[in-house]
């Protein structure tokens, strides 16, 4: 990915007038790069529709050419790929960059602990930052090594094992990466791999492995854990994949829609996995009027249809269990409760301290900064919501933070005096047409 270093500043005022329209979001991204990852370890050819075209997406997609298999773009959104087969990865000639992708470089090291090949992970500065001795530690089980800078940071050397060993682990933290990344380098190990996780997070890797002929046992843990099992070495078969509509980027459109006057959205094709609605739930519990329409199944993925309209919100008190469910939600739903009446508290937000950027205190800066009340508590974070009356006025940093930077732009349209937020070029990360989707509404954004 190249990224030129002058930031893209952007002045957000306050909007006049409501948001009206139907629209679509871009393809999941966690569907996205699973998609590309599993097609490329399955034996055959898979056609992707809905294919999330964002920088992060795209890199996923040169880094599995650099491990082989055949990747083209024959329409926007719709890809080709044929596979090498599980164990048939080539080495790389070159370092494999993740550009800012965080999924990517967990998964990707999964898979590439048990092949017999030797590679260097890296990523982009922000990426470079972020700890990956989360996988390192489960992923030594298996007997590949493993090197990286202090800190356990990118870039990090991975030298595969031929003949792998089954990995059993139990995540001291629910993480999606972590299990991911042991459940793909299970693939190719000889023997049972087991993950428990405390808590149920986003099953995207255990519902595309089953849609390409891997069998997943899940059983039910106590306190909302699971046990997964996967026997290795297994073969992936290939088969068509439809992404369906990220709820992560529908985020920021329904909270958009629910806090500016006289709003109604439809928001067309959005995945609705129950692990990853976390957000929709917890808008409900604010008092949101948001409806499910058109539910239906594809791919092992339910999807639907969300019609939002502006409603007046209330404070809520938000338990830790809901956190796996919205992980990269939390910076949206901030400015949904400073717009709220009352007081909001969301608990046990450790996490969002090492995603791409410290998201907890960038939250807790970008709402400060604009007049917002807000406090912590440990991991919990309290907001004073203001009734509708955000002073604004602030200028947020991003960090690099794509999620970040589109939360900003919604605080802004509800902000009395304008908003500057210091860089946006990251937006495109994950959501390619941002603005100009959320100006086909009517949000005005001048680029």
């Amino acid at each position: 990915m190249t990224v030129t270093h002058s930031k893209q500043p952007l002045v957000v005022s306050f909007l006049q007038q409501p948001l009206k329209g139907k629209v679509n979001v871009p393809g999941d991204k966690s569907i996205s790069h699973r998609a590309l990852m599993l097609s490329a370890l399955a034996n055959g050819e898979t056609k992707i529709t809905g294919l999330l075209e964002g920088e992060d997406v795209m890199q996923t997609a040169q880094v599995m050419r650099a491990l082989g298999a055949i990747i083209h773009q024959k329409a926007p959104g719709e890809w080709q790929v044929i596979g090498k087969g599980v164990g048939y990865l080539n080495e790389p000639d070159d370092v494999l960059n993740m550009g800012n992708s965080g999924t990517s470089a967990r998964l990707l090291s999964g898979i590439l602990s048990t092949h017999n090949i030797f590679s260097v992970v890296t990523g982009d500065c922000s990426l470079r930052k972020r700890p990956m001795r989360r996988i390192i530690e489960p992923l030594s089980q298996t007997g590949a090594q493993f090197s990286t800078r202090d800190g356990g940071r990118l870039p990090m050397a991975i030298k595969g094992v031929e003949k792998a060993n089954p990995v059993t682990y139990r995540l001291p933290v629910a993480s999606a990466q972590v299990k991911s990344a042991i459940l793909l380098a299970g693939l190719n190990a000889n023997g049972m791999t087991i993950v428990e996780e405390p808590i149920a997070t986003r099953d995207h890797t255990e519902n595309m492995l089953n849609h390409f002929g891997v069998k997943v046992d899940i059983s039910t843990l106590a306190e909302k854990g699971r046990k997964i099992c996967l026997q290795g070495p297994t073969k992936l078969v290939a088969k068509d994949v439809n992404v369906p509509g990220d709820p992560s980027s529908a985020a920021f459109l329904m909270v958009a829609g629910l806090i500016i006057s006289g709003s109604e959205i439809l928001i067309e094709n959005v995945g609705l996995n129950p692990l990853r609605t976390g957000i929709i739930e917890a808008l409900k519990m604010m008092g949101a009027n948001l409806q499910i329409s058109n539910k239906r199944q594809e791919g092992g993925e339910i999807t639907g249809d969300i019609i939002v309209k502006n409603t007046t919100l209330k404070g809520v008190d938000l338990p830790a269990s809901i956190v796996p469910s919205m992980i990269d939600e939390f910076p949206i739903l901030s400015v949904a409760a400073a717009y709220a009446k009352g007081e909001s508290r969301f608990r046990g937000l450790a996490e969002l301290r090492v995603k791409e950027s410290d998201r907890f205190n960038s939250i807790i800066n970008m709402l400060r900064k604009n007049g917002v009340s807000v406090e912590s508590h440990g991991d919990d974070m309290i907001i004073e919501g203001t009734f509708g009356n955000i002073p604004g006025g602030g200028e947020v940093e991003t960090h690099m933070d794509h999620r970040l930077a589109m939360s900003a732009s919604i605080l802004g349209l509800v902000a009395k005096k304008t908003i500057t937020i210091d860089d946006i070029r990251f937006i495109r990360t994950s959501f390619p047409g941002y603005f100009e989707l959320m100006n086909s509404l009517g949000c005005g954004f001048q680029i």
